[in-house]
């Protein structure tokens, strides 16, 4: 189902990161082709099964109506209802979410978890919000999208620019329609309300069980391997603390303003606690010296972490990236071309389709405690998270040693494989 909002904004460009849509898709038909799937299949894969495009006015706080563009898109639903997060940024479409539906859900058949994929946002800068005004978007959002969402249908969760109140927002508006609360419709909410304990840094713990993994394949240490991570938000800034934490070296770290580097190691706990003040920026920082994302992404590291945007390594400047490894934190971080190069020159890569599952295997147990009424702690939330996350690169790395191929490719033959398996037993309904 598609419906045209009233009032049209115009698409922005994304020649300079390149498509997120083009990226998964050529992915997708490397994975067809090392399976060998025919092309009905391919063409059923490579389909959204819903998208969604709605209207979405604020009314601001002097009175004035602005028209804002939302989307919900279902990518597949074959292994269970769809799962995915919900970004607020200016430069949100109907390609991206489209793209990063059909990511999600590979990731959730890589690592074993009943889900397809679907992914949600609005186009608008939450900075320029009010808090009032960010709750009308989220709640008159939640409204339009309404009918393809539900805790046995599609369980957003957090994204870019959203947090545990926006999904405490989303969550209300849904159970206030229903008249009863509806705890599992999202998921990443407050524990107040039904969230999980474990889920902040979930997807940061999981990038963290990546790196060591990778690492470990490799027969290197963790002890005093360095580390630069590009993007310091929800992702990147937990993941430099507990890889700090694994022993590892986090020598430079950025976000949008720029970013600092230490080659001795970055006071990263403080880094982190002042991050979560309002308006920080690590260009203000004054520890190490000044570096740049383009500077950041050239660093002579050991591991790279892109946690920012997608499209950040690509074929203008994959030249530069020195690292020995990629583990990738954000969605469509490295562009097909750009990981091309990579694959000749040796250096690994950790997709992000199973680097970055933390966050959706905890989301799926935090929506397994909404539906049983149940609660687990976080050390027992934290073992499960790392028993799906560790057999997940276990599979995957063990199939790219068998046939000769990239962890990227790997993981997309298990993930496409699994939704295709489960597509052909359930076949069609006439």
């Amino acid at each position: 189902m598609t419906l045209s909002p009233a009032a049209a904004i115009d698409e922005p460009s994304h020649t300079q990161r390149g498509s997120a849509m083009d990226a998964a898709l050529s992915q997708l038909a490397d994975a067809v082709r090392l399976l060998g799937l025919d092309e009905s299949t391919h063409r059923t894969l490579a389909s959204p099964r819903r998208s969604l495009t709605v209207s979405v006015p604020l009314e601001r706080e002097d009175g004035s109506i602005t028209v804002l563009q939302g989307y919900r898109v279902q990518h597949n639903l074959a292994r269970g209802p769809a799962k995915g997060g919900v970004r607020f940024h200016p430069e949100v479409d109907l390609d991206e979410v489209t793209a990063l539906a059909m990511w999600m859900t590979w990731k959730c058949a890589v690592v074993g978890i009943p889900y397809g994929g679907a992914k949600g946002g609005v186009r608008v800068d939450p900075a320029q919000l009010t808090r009032r005004e960010l709750e009308r978007v989220t709640r008159r959002y939640t409204s339009e999208i309404l009918p393809l969402i539900g805790p046995e249908r599609d369980i957003p969760a957090p994204d870019v620019n959203t947090d545990e109140q926006v999904m405490a927002w989303m969550m209300d508006t849904y159970s206030v329609t229903k008249g009863h609360s509806v705890p599992g419709v999202v998921t990443g909410k407050p524990i107040e309300v039904g969230g999980s304990a474990g889920r902040a840094g979930a997807t940061s713990r999981g990038v963290t069980i990546a790196t060591l993994a990778a690492l470990a394949g490799a027969g290197a240490a963790p002890e005093g391997r360095s580390v630069a991570i590009q993007g310091f938000g929800k992702v990147g800034a937990l993941a430099a603390r507990f890889l700090q934490e694994q022993g590892l070296r986090v020598v430079a770290v950025s976000d949008v303003s720029g970013g600092r580097y230490d080659e001795r190691g970055l006071d990263v706990a403080r880094l982190v606690d002042a991050a979560r003040e309002p308006g920080y920026r690590l260009a203000d920082e004054t520890a190490g010296s000044a570096v740049t994302n383009d500077e950041l992404l050239a660093m002579d590291v050991d591991v790279l972490v892109p946690a920012a945007l997608d499209g950040a390594i690509r074929e203008d400047n994959v030249d530069q990236v020195r690292a020995r490894f990629v583990v990738e934190g954000a969605n469509g971080p490295t562009t097909p071309a750009a990981d091309a190069v990579l694959a000749e020159r040796g250096v690994v890569v950790v997709p992000d389709i199973l680097a970055n599952a933390g966050g959706v295997i905890v989301s799926y147990l935090e929506w397994v405690q909404n539906l049983q009424s149940h609660s687990w702690s976080e050390a027992e939330v934290e073992l499960r998270l790392a028993d799906l996350m560790r057999r997940g690169y276990e599979d995957v790395a063990d199939l790219a040693a068998s046939r000769g191929i990239t962890l990227r490719q790997a993981a997309h033959v298990i993930g496409v494989g699994r939704v295709a398996q489960a597509a052909r037993l359930r076949g069609l309904h006439p």
